[in-house]
């Protein structure tokens, strides 16, 4: 089917360097968009016995936290298409006071075009639903796996110049290496893809949802306890991580030198480097 080949670029950088460095900074990175990733779950409030999906769960922070809260009569399924981050979730349900989460599994697949159980009370996620190459065609998919009255709710970023955790680290690796980039296109799949909520409410409609809302949320987030740190981060993933498998790992030093000078005068008395995130919660609902 070619509408759900056309994630293949997508599905090949999660199952590659990209995956494997996400599932490797898998605690700093759950701790930096905890901010986000909590209020998101206060908007879609699971209550217990509720059956839930979390699209795009990665490691599987947030599917845990939902199959708390849904408790032993309800069910959790994270997908997600990474399966290096499919592995540290599993490795965290497997052994330790999370192997009592029964209710909670994890299944490998392109939500765009796999077939999960339907009937489900909530589809959730986390910054997993940017990347589709034909969203509202991918969220047509997902709604039909609610029942009717069931929510989507989710989280996004908004515009760049509204994070300045992501930008500011860019710009300075850009400008390190002498880089003016070409215009980026805002419907390309990415981290920023839903950045325009006329085009966020444009893709629940034609996807079939009603009772749509979107709010904005900010807060900050922690790039790292120092300005060297926060740099090394900022290269590991976000748009620092693709800037740098475009220009080569040999530029890494010149890059962490770049961003770490850029990022000292915006560091904290203790050395912390904090910058601004900015968000969309969404909401909608399966009108049937």
């Amino acid at each position: 089917m070619k509408r759900a080949m056309d994630n293949a670029e997508q599905i090949a950088d999660w199952n590659g360097a990209l995956g494997r460095r996400w599932a490797e900074l898998q605690r700093d990175l759950d701790a930096m968009i905890m901010p986000f990733g909590r209020a998101a779950l206060d908007a879609a409030a699971p209550s217990p016995g509720q059956r839930v999906l979390d699209i795009g769960c990665g490691c599987g922070e947030t599917s845990i936290q939902l199959a708390r809260q849904v408790g032993k009569t309800g069910a959790v399924v994270g997908v997600d298409v990474s399966r290096p981050m499919l592995a540290v979730a599993r490795a965290r349900l497997a052994s330790g006071p999370l192997a009592q989460l029964a209710q909670l599994s994890f299944r490998e697949a392109d939500a765009s075009a796999a077939k999960l159980p339907a009937g489900n009370d909530l589809l959730f996620s986390c910054f997993g639903v940017m990347f589709f190459q034909h969203p509202a065609v991918a969220f047509g998919q997902m709604r039909k796996w609610l029942r009717p009255g069931g929510r989507c709710v989710f989280v996004c970023w908004r515009k760049p110049r509204d994070n300045a955790w992501a930008m500011t680290p860019l710009m300075a690796a850009r400008q390190a290496m002498k880089i003016t980039p070409a215009a980026a296109d805002p419907l390309a799949p990415g981290p920023f893809a839903f950045a325009d909520e006329e085009r966020l409410t444009g893709i629940l409609v034609d996807a079939g949802f009603g009772d749509i809302a979107v709010q904005r949320f900010d807060a900050a987030v922690v790039l790292g306890a120092t300005p060297r740190v926060a740099a090394e981060n900022a290269a590991g993933f976000g748009p620092v991580s693709r800037l740098l498998r475009e220009v080569g790992a040999a530029h890494l030093p010149i890059l962490l030198d770049a961003m770490e000078q850029a990022l000292g005068p915006l560091a904290a008395a203790d050395g912390r480097v904090s910058l601004p995130g900015s968000t969309w919660i969404a909401s909608a609902t399966n009108p049937g």
